[in-house]
Protein backbone atom coordinates (compact mmCIF):
# COMPACT_ATOMS: atom_id res chain seq x y z
CA UNK A 1 0.00 0.00 0.00
CA UNK A 2 1.38 3.40 -0.99
CA UNK A 3 1.14 6.10 1.65
CA UNK A 4 2.24 9.74 1.62
CA UNK A 5 5.66 10.09 3.23
CA UNK A 6 7.60 13.19 4.24
CA UNK A 7 11.23 13.12 3.07
CA UNK A 8 13.53 15.52 4.90
CA UNK A 9 16.86 16.06 3.18
CA UNK A 10 19.60 18.63 2.63
CA UNK A 11 20.75 20.61 -0.39
CA UNK A 12 23.59 18.20 -1.17
CA UNK A 13 21.26 15.41 -2.33
CA UNK A 14 22.48 13.72 -5.54
CA UNK A 15 19.25 11.89 -6.34
CA UNK A 16 18.20 14.36 -9.01
CA UNK A 17 15.26 15.51 -6.91
CA UNK A 18 12.18 13.81 -5.62
CA UNK A 19 9.00 13.61 -7.61
CA UNK A 20 6.69 14.89 -4.89
CA UNK A 21 5.69 18.35 -3.75
CA UNK A 22 8.75 20.20 -2.57
CA UNK A 23 9.38 23.32 -0.58
CA UNK A 24 12.12 24.88 1.47
CA UNK A 25 13.85 28.19 1.99
CA UNK A 26 17.13 28.87 0.23
CA UNK A 27 19.08 29.50 3.38
CA UNK A 28 22.49 28.03 2.46
CA UNK A 29 25.27 30.41 3.33
CA UNK A 30 28.93 30.49 4.18
CA UNK A 31 29.87 32.35 7.32
CA UNK A 32 33.41 32.85 8.50
CA UNK A 33 33.88 32.05 12.17
CA UNK A 34 37.23 31.82 13.89
CA UNK A 35 38.97 31.65 10.49
CA UNK A 36 36.94 28.63 9.43
CA UNK A 37 34.07 28.37 6.99
CA UNK A 38 30.90 26.73 8.26
CA UNK A 39 28.37 25.41 5.74
CA UNK A 40 24.71 25.58 6.74
CA UNK A 41 22.74 22.96 4.82
CA UNK A 42 19.54 23.98 3.10
CA UNK A 43 16.43 22.26 4.46
CA UNK A 44 14.39 20.56 1.77
CA UNK A 45 11.20 18.54 1.95
CA UNK A 46 9.44 16.26 -0.49
CA UNK A 47 6.11 14.50 -0.06
CA UNK A 48 5.75 11.26 -2.03
CA UNK A 49 3.56 8.20 -2.07
CA UNK A 50 5.86 5.34 -1.08
CA UNK A 51 5.78 1.70 -0.06
CA UNK A 52 8.04 0.10 2.55
CA UNK A 53 10.75 -1.11 0.17
CA UNK A 54 10.92 2.28 -1.53
CA UNK A 55 11.46 3.98 1.82
CA UNK A 56 14.39 1.69 2.57
CA UNK A 57 15.96 2.22 -0.86
CA UNK A 58 15.81 6.00 -0.57
CA UNK A 59 17.38 5.93 2.88
CA UNK A 60 20.09 3.45 1.85
CA UNK A 61 21.12 5.27 -1.33
CA UNK A 62 21.02 8.90 -0.19
CA UNK A 63 23.27 10.06 2.62
CA UNK A 64 21.63 13.49 2.52
CA UNK A 65 18.23 12.07 3.46
CA UNK A 66 17.91 12.79 7.17
CA UNK A 67 14.50 11.34 7.91
CA UNK A 68 11.47 9.76 6.27
CA UNK A 69 8.11 9.49 8.00
CA UNK A 70 4.53 8.84 6.93
CA UNK A 71 2.37 11.95 6.91
CA UNK A 72 0.22 11.63 10.02
CA UNK A 73 -2.96 13.62 10.66
CA UNK A 74 -2.75 16.52 13.08
CA UNK A 75 -5.32 17.47 15.68
CA UNK A 76 -5.97 20.40 17.93
CA UNK A 77 -4.91 19.97 21.52
CA UNK A 78 -8.51 20.71 22.45
CA UNK A 79 -8.92 23.17 25.32
CA UNK A 80 -11.62 23.06 27.98
CA UNK A 81 -13.97 25.95 28.66
CA UNK A 82 -12.75 28.08 31.55
CA UNK A 83 -14.80 29.59 34.35
CA UNK A 84 -16.09 32.98 33.28
CA UNK A 85 -17.02 33.81 36.87
CA UNK A 86 -13.32 33.95 37.72
CA UNK A 87 -12.89 37.09 35.59
CA UNK A 88 -11.55 39.66 38.07
CA UNK A 89 -12.51 43.31 38.27
CA UNK A 90 -8.92 44.49 38.64
CA UNK A 91 -5.68 43.99 36.73
CA UNK A 92 -3.41 42.16 36.28
CA UNK A 93 -4.97 38.81 35.42
CA UNK A 94 -3.54 35.98 37.51
CA UNK A 95 -1.63 34.49 34.59
CA UNK A 96 0.02 37.77 33.57
CA UNK A 97 1.10 38.37 37.17
CA UNK A 98 2.30 34.78 37.72
CA UNK A 99 4.84 35.01 34.90
CA UNK A 100 5.99 38.51 35.82
CA UNK A 101 4.91 40.05 32.51
CA UNK A 102 3.29 42.99 34.29
CA UNK A 103 6.55 44.15 35.89
CA UNK A 104 9.08 43.33 33.16
CA UNK A 105 10.70 46.19 31.23
CA UNK A 106 10.69 43.98 28.10
CA UNK A 107 7.65 43.47 25.87
CA UNK A 108 8.99 41.49 22.88
CA UNK A 109 9.85 44.50 20.72
CA UNK A 110 11.71 43.56 17.55
CA UNK A 111 11.06 39.83 17.98
CA UNK A 112 9.03 37.91 15.39
CA UNK A 113 6.54 35.39 16.82
CA UNK A 114 4.87 32.75 14.66
CA UNK A 115 1.70 30.89 15.68
CA UNK A 116 1.06 27.63 13.79
CA UNK A 117 -2.57 26.77 14.51
CA UNK A 118 -6.08 27.28 13.08
CA UNK A 119 -5.37 30.77 11.74
CA UNK A 120 -6.42 34.11 13.19
CA UNK A 121 -9.37 36.48 13.24
CA UNK A 122 -7.24 39.52 12.43
CA UNK A 123 -10.23 41.86 12.77
CA UNK A 124 -10.37 41.31 16.54
CA UNK A 125 -9.42 44.46 18.51
CA UNK A 126 -6.67 42.46 20.27
CA UNK A 127 -4.66 42.66 17.03
CA UNK A 128 -5.23 46.30 16.14
CA UNK A 129 -2.08 47.90 14.75
CA UNK A 130 -0.14 44.62 14.46
CA UNK A 131 1.43 43.68 11.14
CA UNK A 132 0.21 40.15 10.47
CA UNK A 133 1.54 37.92 7.70
CA UNK A 134 -0.74 34.93 7.11
CA UNK A 135 -0.23 31.75 5.12
CA UNK A 136 -2.75 28.97 4.68
CA UNK A 137 -1.42 25.40 4.41
CA UNK A 138 -4.84 23.72 4.53
CA UNK A 139 -6.32 24.89 1.24
CA UNK A 140 -9.28 26.43 3.06
CA UNK A 141 -8.10 30.03 3.00
CA UNK A 142 -6.93 32.36 5.75
CA UNK A 143 -9.05 33.23 8.77
CA UNK A 144 -10.06 31.23 11.83
CA UNK A 145 -13.44 29.51 11.93
CA UNK A 146 -12.49 27.39 14.97
CA UNK A 147 -11.14 30.11 17.25
CA UNK A 148 -8.23 28.20 18.76
CA UNK A 149 -5.49 30.05 16.90
CA UNK A 150 -7.05 33.43 17.65
CA UNK A 151 -7.07 32.68 21.39
CA UNK A 152 -3.43 31.50 21.32
CA UNK A 153 -2.32 34.56 19.33
CA UNK A 154 -4.09 36.81 21.84
CA UNK A 155 -2.14 35.24 24.69
CA UNK A 156 1.20 35.52 22.92
CA UNK A 157 1.04 39.11 21.67
CA UNK A 158 -2.52 40.49 21.90
CA UNK A 159 -3.22 44.09 22.86
CA UNK A 160 -5.46 45.05 25.78
CA UNK A 161 -9.19 44.40 25.37
CA UNK A 162 -11.96 45.90 27.51
CA UNK A 163 -9.42 47.02 30.09
CA UNK A 164 -7.78 43.60 30.40
CA UNK A 165 -4.19 42.87 29.54
CA UNK A 166 -4.43 39.49 27.79
CA UNK A 167 -1.16 39.46 25.83
CA UNK A 168 2.33 38.68 27.10
CA UNK A 169 4.64 40.24 24.48
CA UNK A 170 2.57 43.34 23.75
CA UNK A 171 5.22 45.09 21.65
CA UNK A 172 5.71 42.25 19.17
CA UNK A 173 4.18 44.03 16.18
CA UNK A 174 5.28 42.01 13.14
CA UNK A 175 3.97 38.48 13.50
CA UNK A 176 3.43 35.34 11.43
CA UNK A 177 0.32 33.17 11.39
CA UNK A 178 0.46 29.77 9.69
CA UNK A 179 -2.86 27.97 9.29
CA UNK A 180 -2.08 24.24 9.56
CA UNK A 181 -5.41 23.05 10.96
CA UNK A 182 -8.79 23.55 9.32
CA UNK A 183 -12.20 21.94 9.04
CA UNK A 184 -10.58 18.84 7.56
CA UNK A 185 -7.79 18.85 10.16
CA UNK A 186 -4.23 18.81 8.78
CA UNK A 187 -1.15 16.66 8.43
CA UNK A 188 2.41 16.50 9.71
CA UNK A 189 3.56 17.30 6.15
CA UNK A 190 1.75 20.64 6.38
CA UNK A 191 3.41 21.31 9.72
CA UNK A 192 6.92 20.62 8.40
CA UNK A 193 6.32 22.98 5.49
CA UNK A 194 4.90 25.59 7.86
CA UNK A 195 7.99 25.46 10.09
CA UNK A 196 10.17 25.97 7.00
CA UNK A 197 8.03 28.91 5.92
CA UNK A 198 8.24 30.48 9.37
CA UNK A 199 12.04 30.21 9.41
CA UNK A 200 12.27 31.69 5.92
CA UNK A 201 10.01 34.58 6.93
CA UNK A 202 12.23 35.46 9.88
CA UNK A 203 10.44 33.89 12.85
CA UNK A 204 12.37 33.88 16.12
CA UNK A 205 9.72 32.06 18.15
CA UNK A 206 7.44 29.33 16.73
CA UNK A 207 4.48 28.30 18.90
CA UNK A 208 2.49 25.12 18.19
CA UNK A 209 -0.55 24.09 20.24
CA UNK A 210 -1.29 20.90 18.34
CA UNK A 211 -0.51 17.19 18.31
CA UNK A 212 -0.47 14.12 16.11
CA UNK A 213 -3.65 12.09 15.83
CA UNK A 214 -2.66 8.45 16.37
CA UNK A 215 -6.24 7.05 16.51
CA UNK A 216 -7.13 9.08 13.42
CA UNK A 217 -4.14 7.64 11.54
CA UNK A 218 -5.13 4.08 12.45
CA UNK A 219 -8.65 4.78 11.18
CA UNK A 220 -7.31 6.20 7.90
CA UNK A 221 -5.20 3.11 7.33
CA UNK A 222 -8.11 0.78 8.05
CA UNK A 223 -10.37 2.69 5.65
CA UNK A 224 -7.64 2.30 3.01
CA UNK A 225 -7.88 -1.49 3.41
CA UNK A 226 -5.23 -2.30 6.00
CA UNK A 227 -6.03 -4.94 8.62
CA UNK A 228 -6.62 -3.46 12.09
CA UNK A 229 -3.56 -5.04 13.75
CA UNK A 230 -1.34 -4.08 10.82
CA UNK A 231 -2.74 -0.53 10.88
CA UNK A 232 -1.93 -0.16 14.58
CA UNK A 233 1.60 -1.48 14.03
CA UNK A 234 2.20 0.82 11.06
CA UNK A 235 0.81 3.81 12.96
CA UNK A 236 3.07 3.10 15.93
CA UNK A 237 6.11 3.03 13.66
CA UNK A 238 4.89 6.17 11.90
CA UNK A 239 4.47 7.88 15.26
CA UNK A 240 8.09 7.06 16.16
CA UNK A 241 9.39 8.18 12.77
CA UNK A 242 7.55 11.50 13.00
CA UNK A 243 9.17 12.15 16.38
CA UNK A 244 12.58 11.56 14.80
CA UNK A 245 11.73 13.65 11.75
CA UNK A 246 10.79 16.67 13.87
CA UNK A 247 13.97 16.19 15.89
CA UNK A 248 15.99 16.28 12.66
CA UNK A 249 14.10 19.35 11.47
CA UNK A 250 14.68 21.20 14.76
CA UNK A 251 18.37 20.20 14.67
CA UNK A 252 18.71 21.63 11.15
CA UNK A 253 17.00 24.87 12.15
CA UNK A 254 19.41 25.20 15.08
CA UNK A 255 22.41 24.41 12.87
CA UNK A 256 21.39 27.11 10.39
CA UNK A 257 21.13 29.67 13.16
CA UNK A 258 24.52 28.73 14.63
CA UNK A 259 26.10 29.10 11.17
CA UNK A 260 24.37 32.48 10.77
CA UNK A 261 22.46 31.18 7.78
CA UNK A 262 19.24 32.19 9.49
CA UNK A 263 18.07 34.09 12.54
CA UNK A 264 17.92 32.29 15.91
CA UNK A 265 14.74 30.19 16.11
CA UNK A 266 13.11 28.55 19.13
CA UNK A 267 10.29 26.02 18.66
CA UNK A 268 7.74 25.60 21.46
CA UNK A 269 4.91 23.05 21.59
CA UNK A 270 2.06 22.02 23.87
CA UNK A 271 2.56 18.78 25.83
CA UNK A 272 -1.05 17.63 25.41
CA UNK A 273 -4.25 17.38 27.47
CA UNK A 274 -4.70 13.60 27.69
CA UNK A 275 -3.98 13.12 31.41
CA UNK A 276 -6.74 12.77 34.03
CA UNK A 277 -5.22 13.27 37.47
CA UNK A 278 -5.40 11.61 39.95
CA UNK A 279 -6.48 8.55 37.94
CA UNK A 280 -3.67 8.49 35.38
CA UNK A 281 -1.02 10.56 33.59
CA UNK A 282 -0.02 10.49 29.92
CA UNK A 283 3.45 11.34 28.64
CA UNK A 284 4.22 14.35 26.42
CA UNK A 285 2.89 13.81 22.89
CA UNK A 286 4.58 14.69 19.58
CA UNK A 287 5.74 16.98 18.19
CA UNK A 288 6.45 18.42 21.66
CA UNK A 289 8.30 15.27 22.76
CA UNK A 290 10.91 15.71 20.01
CA UNK A 291 14.36 16.80 21.15
CA UNK A 292 15.15 20.50 20.57
CA UNK A 293 11.45 21.41 20.91
CA UNK A 294 10.42 22.99 24.22
CA UNK A 295 7.48 21.04 25.66
CA UNK A 296 5.01 22.99 27.80
CA UNK A 297 2.77 21.85 30.66
CA UNK A 298 -0.18 23.76 32.16
CA UNK A 299 -0.45 25.24 35.65
CA UNK A 300 -3.34 26.79 37.57
CA UNK A 301 -3.68 29.12 40.58
CA UNK A 302 -5.84 28.27 43.60
CA UNK A 303 -5.40 31.54 45.48
CA UNK A 304 -2.53 30.25 47.61
CA UNK A 305 -0.20 28.51 45.21
CA UNK A 306 0.26 26.91 41.82
CA UNK A 307 -0.91 23.43 40.86
CA UNK A 308 -0.48 21.17 37.84
CA UNK A 309 -3.64 21.16 35.71
CA UNK A 310 -5.34 17.74 35.93
CA UNK A 311 -5.25 17.27 32.14
CA UNK A 312 -1.61 18.33 31.61
CA UNK A 313 0.67 15.61 30.23
CA UNK A 314 3.74 14.62 32.21
CA UNK A 315 7.46 14.80 31.36
CA UNK A 316 7.46 18.46 30.26
CA UNK A 317 10.47 20.76 30.10
CA UNK A 318 8.72 23.73 31.71
CA UNK A 319 5.23 25.10 32.35
CA UNK A 320 3.02 28.11 31.84
CA UNK A 321 -0.42 29.29 32.97
CA UNK A 322 -3.13 27.07 31.49
CA UNK A 323 -6.25 27.46 33.63
CA UNK A 324 -8.93 30.15 33.21
CA UNK A 325 -6.97 32.03 30.57
CA UNK A 326 -8.78 35.04 29.11
CA UNK A 327 -7.96 35.86 25.51
CA UNK A 328 -9.46 36.91 22.20
CA UNK A 329 -12.64 35.18 21.03
CA UNK A 330 -12.81 34.74 17.25
CA UNK A 331 -15.75 36.22 15.33
CA UNK A 332 -16.48 38.66 18.15
CA UNK A 333 -14.87 41.65 19.81
CA UNK A 334 -14.80 40.05 23.24
CA UNK A 335 -12.89 37.57 25.37
CA UNK A 336 -13.29 33.91 26.26
CA UNK A 337 -11.78 31.84 29.08
CA UNK A 338 -10.13 28.53 28.14
CA UNK A 339 -8.06 25.83 29.88
CA UNK A 340 -5.32 23.75 28.26
CA UNK A 341 -1.66 23.23 27.51
CA UNK A 342 -2.66 25.06 24.31
CA UNK A 343 -3.07 28.17 26.44
CA UNK A 344 0.17 27.58 28.37
CA UNK A 345 2.25 27.35 25.19
CA UNK A 346 1.72 30.92 23.88
CA UNK A 347 2.55 32.22 27.37
CA UNK A 348 5.96 30.60 26.93
CA UNK A 349 6.20 32.02 23.39
CA UNK A 350 5.54 35.52 24.74
CA UNK A 351 8.05 35.15 27.56
CA UNK A 352 10.61 33.79 25.07
CA UNK A 353 10.08 36.95 23.00
CA UNK A 354 10.76 39.08 26.08
CA UNK A 355 14.00 37.23 26.77
CA UNK A 356 14.95 37.47 23.08
CA UNK A 357 14.46 41.25 23.21
CA UNK A 358 16.74 41.48 26.24
CA UNK A 359 19.41 39.31 24.63
CA UNK A 360 19.22 41.30 21.37
CA UNK A 361 19.94 44.51 23.26
CA UNK A 362 23.01 42.85 24.81
CA UNK A 363 24.15 41.33 21.48
CA UNK A 364 23.82 37.87 23.02
CA UNK A 365 20.83 36.54 21.13
CA UNK A 366 21.27 32.99 19.93
CA UNK A 367 19.17 29.87 20.41
CA UNK A 368 21.20 28.22 23.16
CA UNK A 369 21.39 31.41 25.21
CA UNK A 370 17.63 31.91 24.93
CA UNK A 371 16.94 28.31 25.97
CA UNK A 372 19.27 28.63 28.94
CA UNK A 373 17.62 31.83 30.17
CA UNK A 374 14.14 30.37 29.81
CA UNK A 375 15.03 27.28 31.82
CA UNK A 376 17.10 28.95 34.53
CA UNK A 377 14.52 31.66 35.17
CA UNK A 378 11.71 29.15 35.83
CA UNK A 379 10.32 29.12 39.37
CA UNK A 380 8.89 26.13 41.29
CA UNK A 381 8.60 27.86 44.66
CA UNK A 382 4.78 27.89 44.67
CA UNK A 383 4.44 24.29 43.46
CA UNK A 384 4.76 22.48 46.78
CA UNK A 385 3.29 19.00 46.79
CA UNK A 386 3.58 18.59 43.01
CA UNK A 387 5.99 16.21 41.25
CA UNK A 388 8.72 17.89 39.21
CA UNK A 389 8.20 15.50 36.29
CA UNK A 390 4.76 17.10 35.88
CA UNK A 391 5.94 20.72 35.68
CA UNK A 392 9.57 20.45 34.58
CA UNK A 393 11.72 23.42 35.59
CA UNK A 394 8.63 25.25 36.85
CA UNK A 395 6.64 28.36 35.90
CA UNK A 396 8.27 30.45 33.20
CA UNK A 397 9.27 33.98 34.24
CA UNK A 398 9.82 37.22 32.36
CA UNK A 399 13.20 38.99 32.57
CA UNK A 400 13.21 41.62 35.30
CA UNK A 401 16.11 43.89 34.33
Amino acid sequence: MKINHIILYTDKSTTGGFRGRTSGPSLSKLSKKMDKFVVAPEIKVAVEQLEGDQVRRIQDRNREVLAIAPAMPLKLIKPFRGTESTRPESQPLWNIKAIGADTSPYQGAGVRICILDTGIDRSHPAFAGIRITEKDFTGEGNGDTEGHGTHCAGVAFGRDVSGYRIGVAREADNVLIGKVLGKNAGGSDMLVNAVQWAVKEGANIISMSLGMDFPGFVEELELAGMHKEAAISFALEGYRKNVLLFESLADLVTTQAHAEASQPVTIIAAAGNESARPDYKIAVSPPAVSRQIISVGALGWNGKGLYVAPFSNTGVMLSGPGMDILSAEANSTGLISLNGTSMATPHVAGIAAMWAEKLMKKNQFHTNMLHSNLMVSCDDELLSGEMSEDYGSGMIKAPVN
